[in-house]
């Protein structure tokens, strides 16, 4: 859907620049009500609008709207084959199976986990839900205090706003399916 997609991609924006609602009205000479409503993806913004906010934000008009004319509906990844998206110190590489899919309500990765490494110090949270299947290999998760050990084939779903880390605790790579929702912005 257009709303959401112009609304994601106008708090992305936002956030990436630091800027409150409140900063970007003051910019854009737009009002905080409306900007707060077109990030929810209540309402789609006049062109003249959108000319403004993206003029305030040192974007182009087509930012806003490329993505849905890009996206496809049907997204086919060949075995190997997803985009790679992240990549840490030789230790830490993530693959989308889901990119370029239209306006999606999800992400699909796969995380290929060198031997001994883990999500860092301190607890992840942020919002949606996670889950988390452990394709080769095998994965330590705390989640919120509490102790899990994958192997290969199991399998954890959880609220991401519960603290939650993990750790290849294996001499060998550990490959991780995850499935997140809502996507984040990769």
């Amino acid at each position: 859907m257009v709303k959401k997609l112009i609304g994601r991609k106008l708090k992305s924006s936002r956030l990436k620049r630091d800027k409150t609602i409140q900063n970007l009205a003051e910019i854009s000479r737009v009002s905080s009500n409306m900007i707060s409503r077109i990030e929810r993806g209540l309402t789609i913004p006049s062109v003249e609008i959108l000319m403004k906010l993206a003029d305030a934000l040192g974007l182009s008009l087509s930012y806003f709207v490329e993505e849905a004319e890009k996206g496809n509906n049907i997204v086919y990844t060949p075995a190997g084959q997803g985009e790679p998206i992240f990549f840490f110190e030789d230790k830490h590489q993530i693959s989308c199976l889901t990119q370029g899919l239209r306006d999606p309500g999800f992400s699909v990765f796969v995380d290929t986990l060198e031997p001994y490494c883990d999500s860092g110090e301190g607890g992840m949270v942020h919002t949606g839900e996670e889950f988390a299947m452990v394709l080769e290999g095998s994965l330590d998760f705390t989640i919120e205090g509490e102790e899990f050990h994958l192997d290969s084939g199991d399998s954890l779903s959880f609220k991401a706003s519960m603290p939650h880390s993990w750790k290849n605790i294996n001499n060998q790579q550990t490959k991780v399916l995850w499935i997140v929702s809502p996507p984040p912005n990769v």
